[in-house]
């Protein structure tokens, strides 16, 4: 049996999992990085504060619920995407908790990316890691990314991804949570919006703004706040809001589907725990997703990536 550990520190969550080989099971603990009342998000700066304080937290309540165990690798988020220019102060606090583990005890530390932990997330949660071995396409969508990634094999870091579709300005999460905070939400926002918007029984017809595979989102805050000035009920603009993140993101399955084929499809990012997006999605392309717990940031698929390049 081999036990990995999985560290994420992203810009909203601090997060720490134990992926156990044996029963191919997950054990883990993660807190939302608190963010002032009224407020859209929160500075690096603060985030890597709040980072170095609730990790030990973290990892103190994650070796209580498994007892002391050997680990055999730790696997840590190091950027937003693997790419050279990819970067975000708020992961240093992991990388140093990371770094400091496979000294101490002498284990491979695995350098990932926070997408590609997200990705195997979704199909661990979906039972499909048997999709690194081909091509498919993974949406990511969250408050900071709306992209749809080609995943190809790759022997050196099991796969890479190259961006064929993405928002060209607004991303998805911010557009949820803009909306919610104008609703008098707090931030995040996504929960509390899918919950108002349950309310409404309205059905909107939505044409996407797109520029070949890429799309805008931009005009769903500008709409929802012309509806909300106009005094329509929250539950419509919350219901409008969703509608028309689904529909972009359909029509980049559409523009993507015309020139790589209809490929699997895999959704992961916070945005995806939305149940009307799932059962959309899963009825139209037979989508994978992860589930809920899987959705949002996690160190779950940090785990589990980690675990496999451990094992070659």
């Amino acid at each position: 049996m081999s036990v990995i550990l999985g560290i994420d520190t992203s810009n909203y969550t601090t997060s720490a999992a134990l992926y156990f080989s044996d029963n191919n099971s997950i054990t883990q603990q993660k807190m939302l990085l608190p963010v002032k009342k009224g407020e859209k998000g929160i500075r690096q700066s603060d985030a890597v504060f709040h980072h170095t304080v609730q990790l030990p937290q973290i990892l103190k309540k994650l070796f209580s619920e498994t007892g002391a165990v050997k680990i055999d690798a730790v696997g840590v988020s190091y950027a937003p995407r693997r790419e050279k220019d990819s970067y975000m102060p708020c992961f240093l606090s992991g990388v140093a908790s990371a770094k400091a583990v496979s000294l101490a005890v002498n284990i491979p530390l695995f350098e990932l990316s926070h997408q590609e932990g997200h990705v195997t997330a979704a199909l661990y949660s979906a039972n499909r890691l048997d999709l690194f071995k081909e091509c498919f396409i993974a949406f990511h969508i969250s408050g900071g990314t709306t992209e749809a990634l080609l995943v190809t094999p790759d022997d050196e870091n099991i796969f890479s991804t190259r961006i064929i579709a993405k928002s060209l300005d607004l991303k998805a999460g911010q557009a949820v949570d803009r909306v919610g905070l104008m609703l008098g939400l707090d931030f995040p926002a996504g929960p509390e919006l899918e919950k108002l918007a349950l309310n409404s029984i309205k059905s909107y017809n939505i044409n996407p703004s797109m520029k070949s595979q890429d799309c805008s989102l931009s005009g769903i805050e500008n709409k929802c706040r012309k509806m909300y000035e106009q005094n329509e009920k929250p539950c419509d603009i919350a219901e409008f809001c969703f509608e028309s993140i689904i529909s972009a993101v359909d029509g980049m399955i559409n523009s993507v589907f015309d020139i790589y084929g209809n490929l699997p499809v895999v959704f992961s990012g916070g945005v995806t725990s939305n149940k009307k997006i799932r059962l959309y999605f899963e009825k139209k392309y037979n989508a994978f997703f992860a589930e809920p717990i899987f959705s949002s940031d996690n160190a779950a698929g940090t785990s589990v990536l980690a675990y496999l390049k451990y094992q070659g």
